[in-house]
C-alpha cells in the first residue's frame, strides 16, 4: 500500500488555513471527539440535534466546533454553472428495476464535439448535493463526459439540505437505489457522445457504490475510483474487471476495518489496484464544504485520479 508522505500534509496542516467557507475555525481546531460524532451524524446514526448536544458536552467550545462542521455549499463551488469550458444540463432517463423505474442526473460535457471518455459521478448517503454536481463540472473541464445521478429523484429530488436528503435516502429500496446507479453507468456508456470508455468514481456511500458497480459492470468498466467506500463483498471480488485507485482516510476506522482483507481478496484474483491512505486526514477529506477537507490530500487524490482516469478511459 502507498502513503501519502507525511511532510506533504504537515505543510498544510502548519498553514491552518480556513476551509473555503472562510470559517474561523480550522481542521486542526477541532477536536477528533467532534469530528468521530459527525462522522455518527453523517451515517444517520444519530440526529442533528444529538450531534450538537453531545459535541457541546464532550469539550469546551464543542458546539463551535459541531457547527463549523456542517456543510458550506456555496463557498466551496470550485468551476462556475456558467464556465465556458463546458456544457451542463439535467437529464432524465429509463431505469428499469429501479426505486421509480425513471431517474434524473446532472450531466456535464466539456465543450466541443467528443466523444469523450466517460465518467459517473456518485454521491454519498444523501442525494445529489451541490459538492457532488461540482465534482461532476470538475470532470468535464478535464476531458470527460460526467454524470451524476440523483438517487433521491424517486423520492422527489435532492431536498436542497443534507439532513433531509440523508432522511429520504435512508427510506429508499438500497438494492433498487444501486440498480439506479447500475442504470445510470449503462446509459452514461452508451450517450452518444462517449467514446465507450467508462469510469466511476464515488464519496463514502458513493465509493461502496463505486465497488458495487465495479462488481456489475464487469469488462464493461475501465476504471473505478472510490473515495473512503465500503468495500466490496470478499467473495464477488473476483468479478472486478476495472482498475482500481482507492483512497482512505487515516482517521476512518470502519472504512479501514475492511481494507485488509479486501485488498487480499483484490491480489488473490488479480484484480489490478492501487491504494492510498493519506495521513492526518478524517473521512470525507475531498469534500471541500467542511472542515474536514484537507487541501493537500484532496488536491493529490484528485490529481492521482485524473491520471486513472486519463491512462485507463483514453
Amino acid at each position: 500500500m502507498n502513503e501519502l508522505p507525511t511532510q506533504m500534509l504537515a505543510d498544510d496542516e502548519t498553514a491552518s488555513e480556513p476551509y473555503p467557507s472562510g470559517g474561523a475555525l480550522t481542521q486542526t481546531e477541532i477536536d477528533q471527539r467532534v469530528y468521530d460524532l459527525y462522522d455518527e451524524y453523517c451515517h444517520g446514526r444519530i440526529d442533528r440535534r444529538t450531534f450538537l448536544s453531545l459535541a457541546a458536552a464532550v469539550t469546551v467550545g464543542g458546539l463551535a466546533m459541531a457547527q463549523a462542521l456542517l456543510p458550506r455549499y456555496a463557498q466551496a463551488q470550485t468551476i462556475s454553472f456558467t464556465d465556458t469550458r463546458i456544457k451542463a444540463n439535467y437529464v432524465n432517463y429509463p431505469s428499469p428495476g429501479g426505486n421509480s423505474g425513471q431517474m434524473r442526473g446532472y450531466l456535464v460535457q466539456p465543450s466541443g464535439n467528443g466523444p469523450f471518455p466517460a465518467v459517473l459521478v456518485i454521491h454519498e448517503n444523501r442525494g445529489l448535493n451541490p459538492y457532488i454536481e461540482d465534482v461532476a463540472r470538475r470532470l468535464a473541464v478535464e476531458g470527460f463526459l460526467a454524470l451524476a445521478p440523483d438517487g433521491l429523484f424517486p423520492a422527489g429530488g435532492y431536498p436542497g439540505n443534507d439532513d433531509d436528503g440523508r432522511d429520504l435516502q435512508a427510506k429508499l429500496d438500497q438494492v433498487k437505489l444501486r440498480t439506479d446507479m447500475l442504470n445510470g453507468a449503462r446509459w452514461l456508456q452508451a450517450h452518444g457522445s462517449c467514446n465507450g470508455k467508462l469510469g466511476v468514481t464515488g464519496f463514502c456511500w458513493g465509493g461502496g457504490a463505486t465497488n458495487h458497480l465495479a462488481v456489475e459492470l464487469g469488462a464493461n468498466l475501465q476504471a473505478g475510483v472510490p473515495y473512503y467506500g465500503p468495500a466490496a463483498p470478499t467473495a464477488e471480488v473476483p468479478r472486478i474487471r476495472a482498475a482500481l485507485l482507492v483512497h482512505y482516510a487515516a482517521n476512518d476506522p470502519r472504512i479501514n476495518s475492511m481494507r485488509e482483507a479486501f485488498e487480499q481478496a483484490k491480489t488473490q484474483a488479480s484484480v489490478r489496484f492501487e491504494s492510498y491512505v493519506y495521513p492526518g486526514t478524517q473521512h470525507g477529506f475531498h469534500n471541500n464544504s467542511t472542515p474536514r477537507y484537507d487541501a493537500a490530500a484532496a488536491t493529490l487524490s484528485w490529481e492521482r485520479t485524473l491520471a486513472h482516469f486519463r491512462k485507463h478511459l483514453a
